[in-house]
């Protein structure tokens, strides 16, 4: 009896410890990493905007589906020595506060171009969007034709992988939602924070070995899949990276954003509009073929569509081959400079 007491109470130290441990961290980090840019009230989200450089045309990045204005940190500094660049974060994402609607299209939508109308920077822009953020792009210049000069995506996600929906898709998609919430609990009680932490240090089996000691399966996987994908991106912004994904909105944002993909996916955009709009359409080097071909049909869409392929690259481009995608994006630059 005394040991299962000795044994419990331990548990019960080790939780409170991992409370104050989370609680100090967060005190640290707003003191620490403040947002870089301002926020936008928006009607379904309060939203971080950071804008650099100065002229134009000014060119709009839009994330990933769970990335925020850190993962085209290395492209905005580079794009801002010769024009204005400007990034955000999506609701439930990053600096942003969580959003206090589903994470449709239309939301989304309405989110972005209240952003946009809000910042006062001149319109028409080039926009940039990489993966989801390139999906929801083609649906911005659907209804919004006249505010995009130019339109960049970067290995943009096909929404037949997720619509009609498979058995396959389904269970990712379920999975995934199932895993952020993971991370949401993991961040509460300080194990995504700690794991983390080591991480920057420069560990890289400590944050593993913590994961499966102190979680199921599940949680240990997605501590493995987030240290993965930090190691990705620029050193510099770790530790920035590092304290969104200490707190449990973020993962809870994460959850909804792939809880409505599916949906998302099933509202295919009118690509007519793409028509007479200059674009490049960015494939990875390791895409599939059925995405591939996909990419292809996208760039075909426009009379001025070019297909670019990054060899020997994965599918955070911008990160792999900066240059390609700043080379890309000075072009779509100088053809709206030459319409002036």
């Amino acid at each position: 009896m005394g040991i299962a007491l000795g044994i419990l109470a331990g548990f019960a130290l080790l939780a409170m410890a991992g409370r104050a441990y989370q609680a100090g961290g967060l005190r640290r980090d707003r003191r620490i990493y403040p947002p870089p840019g301002w926020m936008v009230e928006t009607p379904t989200a309060r939203l971080h905007v950071y804008v650099q450089g100065e002229g134009g045309p000014v060119v709009w990045l839009e994330a990933g589906i769970a990335a925020t204005c850190l993962s085209w940190s290395r492209i905005q500094r580079e794009l801002a020595t010769h024009t204005t660049s400007a990034s955000y974060d999506r609701g439930g994402l990053g600096w942003s506060d969580a959003a206090r609607a589903p994470r449709t299209i239309d939301h989304l939508l309405n989110e972005l171009d209240s952003v946009v109308e809000q910042s006062g920077l001149p319109l028409p822009a080039v926009f940039v969007g990489h993966s989801f953020g390139g999906y929801l792009l083609r649906h911005y210049v659907t209804r919004y034709p006249q505010k995009v000069a130019a339109l960049v995506l970067v290995d943009s996600m096909d929404p037949g992988e997720w619509w009609p929906a498979t058995p396959e898709s389904d269970w990712k998609l379920s999975r995934g939602v199932l895993m952020s919430h993971w991370g949401a609990r993991l961040c509460r009680w300080g194990v995504v924070r700690l794991a983390l932490d080591l991480l920057v240090s420069g560990s890289r089996l400590l944050p593993k070995l913590i994961a499966r000691g102190v979680s199921t399966g599940r949680g240990a996987a997605f501590t493995e899949r987030l240290v993965s994908e930090v190691r990705k991106l620029p050193p510099e912004v770790w530790p920035m990276v590092k304290a969104h994904w200490c707190v449990p909105k973020n993962f809870l944002g994460m959850a909804d954003y792939l809880a409505n993909l599916k949906q998302n996916s099933a509202q295919a955009p009118d690509d007519s509009a793409l028509r007479d709009l200059p674009l490049w359409v960015i494939s990875a080097g390791n895409s599939s073929p059925q995405t591939l071909e996909a990419h292809k049909a996208l760039a075909r869409a426009s009379r001025q569509g070019v297909h670019v392929v990054a060899e020997a690259c994965g599918h955070w481009v911008m990160l792999d081959q900066p240059e390609l995608v700043v080379k890309i994006i000075r072009e779509a630059c100088t053809l709206k400079q030459n319409e002036l």
